[in-house]
């Protein structure tokens, strides 16, 4: 069964962290780097058991990737959650994965080396769906230097929303 560790970099995100924290049940580790915030947002943090690395100026934040204690990495922001159906299709795609080989083809594919989810961000006007963006990556085989990692056009799509807040 693969692992996935979820990293988040966050800058005085105290009043947000916490509701992306909740969700992400289906990440066996948190890293998250913190980028010299001068409210409590490692406190919060520190609360749901997240390993905290202090950010490093200079240093491109995809390096961070190498902190992390699995190959699979869930890239998000700290003004983000994870829907139920996103958070329910990972708890799905790590138990496939496991499967012998002599059962039928998953839906999703056990090899690739990037995964995708659609994003739905929170409007003036309400919600609205944007275009799938590429988020849970295997970092032997990908590498980024921003926050998230570059999309990957033929990724497959993963069951549910990533939610993306106007405010905290």
């Amino acid at each position: 069964m693969p692992k996935i560790t979820a990293l988040v970099h966050t800058h005085n995100d105290a009043s947000r962290v916490g509701r992306l924290l909740e969700t992400l049940r289906a990440c066996d580790e948190v890293l998250l780097v913190d980028h010299g915030s001068t409210d409590t947002t490692r406190d919060v943090a520190g609360e749901y058991a997240a390993n905290i690395k202090t950010g490093v100026p200079g240093v491109s934040r995809g390096v961070y990737a190498t902190d992390a204690r699995h190959d699979w990495i869930l890239c998000l922001l700290p003004n983000e959650a994870l829907s139920e159906t996103f958070e329910a299709a990972l708890f799905e795609w790590k138990n496939r994965e496991d499967q012998p080989t002599d059962t039928p083809p998953a839906e999703v594919s056990p090899d690739a080396d990037s995964f995708a989810v659609a994003i739905r961000r929170e409007t003036a006007e309400g919600w609205s769906d944007a275009p799938p963006q590429t988020r849970l990556v295997n970092r032997s085989k990908v590498n980024w230097q921003d926050d998230l990692p570059p999309d990957t056009p033929q990724a497959e799509v993963l069951a549910g929303h990533i939610l993306s807040f106007r405010h905290p």
